[in-house]
């Protein structure tokens, strides 16, 4: 698949695209990424929750209720087919952004082109991954947002 750089400092999340290409080859059952991939997800979700997009729906219901048991809340933003417009390229497959509105959609959008047909879920933590001030259960800085997450998840979908 080829990409237009429509923006060299988008350039994560071609890394990103080629992890999630590369993953393809073992037949995962999911994949879960974590990621500072936007700033507009600060825009639109703030400090407070991490944006969650994906194509199984089952996963990221579990991630929800992880996140309200962890506090490492997430929440759910829309991949509408509307949105594929803003990364269509005339010169290449994909462009790796979507221009300045829905940018934390676009950048996930972008992402699925590459997950082929194996269940994944992005969480684009840069407004939950540093904390100015300090919290009950973690100083200022980096957070480590997403490992309790990722705990909690695991053992329920090991439960069930």
């Amino acid at each position: 698949m080829t990409s237009e750089v429509d923006n060299t400092d988008a350039e994560g999340r071609l890394i990103l695209a080629d992890a999630l290409s590369y993953a393809g080859r073992y037949d995962p059952a999911l994949v879960i990424d974590l990621a500072t991939l936007t700033g507009a997800v600060v825009v639109a979700l703030g400090h407070v929750a991490t944006g969650m997009m994906g194509n199984d729906t089952e996963a990221m219901r579990l991630l929800k209720e992880s996140g309200d048991r962890t506090y490492e809340r997430v929440w759910e933003l829309p991949m509408f087919e509307e949105y594929e417009a803003l990364i269509k390229s005339d010169i290449a497959d994909v462009k790796n952004t979507g221009g300045r509105w829905g940018g934390a959609i676009t950048a996930a959008m972008f992402l699925r082109k590459f997950t082929g047909t194996y269940g994944w879920v992005h969480l684009d933590i840069a407004g939950t991954s540093i904390i100015e001030e300090p919290a009950d259960y973690t100083g200022r800085g980096g957070s480590g947002v997403g490992v309790r997450l990722l705990i909690d998840f695991l053992r329920q979908r090991s439960a069930h």
